[in-house]
């Protein structure tokens, strides 16, 4: 079997272009693809089968870190639709959720000083992860409706939604730091 390599990333699993997928299906596909392409069963064929068979596995390995992933998801649908997600120009964003970032980052640097850290990082770590669920349900309604206006509103979650990812990562770490 070979891959397409010119196929967008739901072309390549076989699936309809949808924010909202089913993973165990995803990663089903994902498996069947990387046993069919995978260099091991190419590994006495012709370099350039060798080759071809890297950049197909390749790339079946990208498109599903992609698509199992929810803001890489967003930002690649986005892509598809012609939105420019690596516009590092674009710094205009919701005022309330700047003021968010602020007092979630104070929150962030106060839970060392807390009498029980573990207990304000394992509260904080869950008020991350709930508003990271809040944005990724309003992701997939937005994306039932592709319009101009909704492809904004979605590029702006998808920047939430990286402002989220990193405090959560940072919130890992510090507890890591805890311990």
């Amino acid at each position: 079997m070979q891959v397409d390599l010119g196929k967008n990333y739901f072309e390549l699993f076989g699936l309809p272009i949808s924010f909202e997928l089913d993973t165990s299906n995803l990663t089903e596909r994902y498996r069947d693809l990387q046993r069919s392409v995978h260099p091991d069963r190419f590994a006495n064929a012709t370099d350039r089968e060798r080759r071809l068979s890297m950049q197909q596995a390749s790339l079946v390995n990208e498109a599903h870190r992609a698509l199992k992933d929810p803001l890489q998801r967003a930002r690649y649908m986005l892509s598809l639709h012609g939105v420019d997600i690596n516009d590092e120009s674009n710094t205009v964003m919701d005022g309330m959720f700047l003021m968010e970032q602020m007092e979630l980052r104070e929150e962030l640097d106060a839970i060392t000083s807390k009498d029980d850290p573990f207990s304000a990082l394992t509260e904080f770590t869950a008020s991350i992860e709930s508003r990271i669920k809040e944005r990724v349900q309003k992701l997939k309604n937005l994306f039932l409706d592709v319009s101009d206006e909704n492809l904004q509103q979605a590029h702006n979650l998808s920047l939430q939604l990286q402002f989220l990812y990193r405090l959560r990562e940072e919130a890992e770490s510090r507890e890591e730091s805890l311990l």
